[in-house]
């Protein structure tokens, strides 16, 4: 396969790029329409001149070697590649979870004792307890913003010169949306690295390389893979020299991808157009009808005219789509009432991820920022009564229903 895709559509892409490689120990044998899963840790070469050439990096346009699976795997490698023509980046490097892709993002991007991270208030939780408990301690200096106050971003870049400004398409779990090439345009003037975390959208809605982007990482766990079935992160870059760079610390660093795990995430991006095109349906008319429920209080969905980012939403991202996540409150409830609402649900399953399949519903002050302190999470606007539903591709009025009866037995 050509380091350059063919000018494919982005359907086309996921489900043909990094398959059906011609290795060579194969083309006698025929070829499998889907790349095997290469459980191997070590690589032979017929002589040693063949593993002494297979340490240096390949020339463009040739296939990559391998030689210990830390260093690469012909399973992740294809991974890679469909991930990297989907965002239209010149490569991806695969990690074993989002985490661990965000930690390298951040040290390719040039963040070192001393250098400046400008980083969206409405990060992750574990986003941001990586940024304030392991860089802020080892000397890096980070401050937050709020990046849908996009002349306030401007202007914290022109004064504050930083190394890198990080920044999610949509936010978990209020959805906001940055104004992303406007933000760009300002960080690129005082040599910023951009680094944007698309896992909300996946490459369906928006390609932020398109819109000044230098690196993109996603959790591939969530709607690259889409199953629930496997953990996994992912980094694209607009450069070479980022790839090399990303590629040093992975090796280094040692959070390679499981083969096991590339194949399953290869699998589940082959249908992430359809897929995402359903959920996005679903969460639009799921979010629709409970704006007009009596017992929520507050809806966000970026797809609602009411929703503080829409226009911006209706300019960077695919038209008509709006993701597949809605955040809600539940009028007046406390803790207890959420617990109510959770445990009736029937066909909506409570559990901490999102992407995937089927609706998940999470209570983000138990889950993805309950390490925050209370205090933090109101000023962000996260209450003890907003909920989280990842709207999967189950029939919409099945999944209303199921939320509506759930509404009924918490009192809402």
């Amino acid at each position: 396969m050509s380091e350059t895709p063919p000018q494919w559509n982005l359907e086309t892409l996921l489900i043909h790029t990094g398959e059906h490689q011609r290795l060579q120990d194969i083309e006698q044998q025929g070829v499998p329409t889907t790349l095997p899963i290469y459980a191997a840790a070590t690589y032979l070469y017929e002589n040693a001149e063949s593993l002494d050439h297979a340490f240096e990096p390949p020339t463009p346009g040739e296939a990559p070697r391998f030689i210990y699976a830390r260093y690469g795997n012909p399973t992740v490698a294809g991974f890679e590649q469909a991930i990297a023509a989907a965002e239209g980046g010149v490569g991806a490097v695969a990690f074993s979870s989002g985490m661990a892709a965000l930690h390298a993002t951040l040290l390719t991007a040039g963040v070192t004792p001393g250098e400046t991270i400008l980083a969206a208030s409405n990060l992750y939780g574990a986003s941001t307890n990586m940024l304030s408990k392991h860089f802020a301690s080892q000397g890096v200096r980070v401050l937050y913003h709020n990046p849908t106050n996009t002349s306030a971003v401007c202007q914290a870049i022109q004064k504050e010169h930083p190394t890198v400004i990080l920044l999610e398409t949509i936010s978990n779990p209020l959805l906001q949306i940055p104004d992303i090439p406007a933000i760009a345009e300002a960080a690129h003037q005082v040599g910023a690295v951009v680094v944007v975390d698309s896992t909300f959208a996946s490459p369906v809605l928006i390609r932020p390389l398109e819109h000044g982007a230098d690196l993109v990482m996603h959790s591939a766990t969530k709607y690259l893979g889409g199953h629930g079935d496997a953990l996994g992160g992912v980094v694209i870059s607009r450069t070479q020299t980022h790839i090399s760079s990303l590629q040093s610390y992975l090796r280094m660093l040692g959070g390679s991808l499981s083969p096991f795990e590339a194949r399953l995430l290869s699998r589940g991006m082959k249908t992430l157009v359809l897929r995402m095109e359903r959920q996005c349906a679903n969460a639009s008319a799921v979010a629709h009808w409970l704006a007009e429920h009596p017992g929520v209080s507050k809806v966000c969905y970026p797809g609602l005219p009411s929703h503080p980012q829409h226009n911006v939403a209706r300019r960077i991202l695919r038209e008509g789509l709006y993701g597949g996540v809605v955040s809600f409150e539940l009028r007046g409830a406390d803790q207890a009432a959420v617990y109510r609402f959770m445990n009736a649900l029937k066909l909506c399953l409570c559990g901490t991820s999102l992407g995937d399949v089927y609706s998940l519903l999470s209570y983000p002050a138990m889950s993805s920022h309950r390490d925050l302190p209370p205090a933090q999470r109101a000023e962000l606007g996260i209450s003890d009564g907003l909920l989280r539903l990842s709207v999967g591709i189950e029939h919409a009025s099945d999944i209303i229903a199921d939320v509506d009866q759930a509404l009924a037995a918490a009192g809402s």
